[in-house]
């Protein structure tokens, strides 16, 4: 039987770029947790239905499940790995989190994380209702959903505080 087919890929992965060698069908989750070494991605249901797997890739929430890693080496991805601060201190989603006892088992987690993050982006005072939605995508098997919407609407705090203190710094 024939050795398979590698193909040469560099993943730009939370600032860093690493140079592997994969199958094609490489899944960009299998990729990120295998051959990079960030197991910080879980892969839940393969399917892109449960959102364990989200990475950013430019930004954008991904089903890393979806995407093969050599469709991904044009992108910026930032992994959960990614979402801490450059000193190294907790985001305001991971600080969130920890502060309301958003983790759970900890299995959705970090798919959960880098959604918040993006959709805090998108809309960086969301209501409940609108923390619901920006959460929907994303299943929790603990049922734990209301600890969740209170770390989206406590990380949006943190990040509104973060701002207020960058701009009195700055007057």
């Amino acid at each position: 039987m024939p050795a398979p087919e590698q193909t040469a890929v560099t993943l730009t992965v939370n600032g860093v770029q690493h140079q592997i060698s994969v199958e094609p069908r490489r899944l960009l989750s299998d990729a990120l947790r295998h051959d990079v070494g960030l197991t910080g991605t879980h892969v839940g249901c393969e399917h892109g239905v449960c959102g364990a797997c989200t990475v950013l890739v430019d930004g954008k929430p991904t089903r890393a499940c979806l995407m093969f890693a050599v469709a991904a080496q044009d992108y910026a991805i930032t992994t959960v790995e990614g979402l801490t601060c450059a000193d190294g201190s907790l985001s305001p989603v991971q600080q969130a989190f920890k502060d309301c006892h958003g983790l759970q088992c900890g299995f959705c987690t970090p798919g959960f994380l880098t959604t918040i993050a993006a959709g805090l982006e998108d809309n960086p005072d969301p209501t409940e209702d609108e923390a619901r939605d920006m959460i929907a995508g994303n299943l929790c098997r603990c049922t734990g959903y209301q600890n969740i919407v209170a770390s989206v609407l406590r990380a949006a705090e943190i990040q509104a505080e973060n701002r207020a203190e960058q701009d009195g710094e700055s007057a």
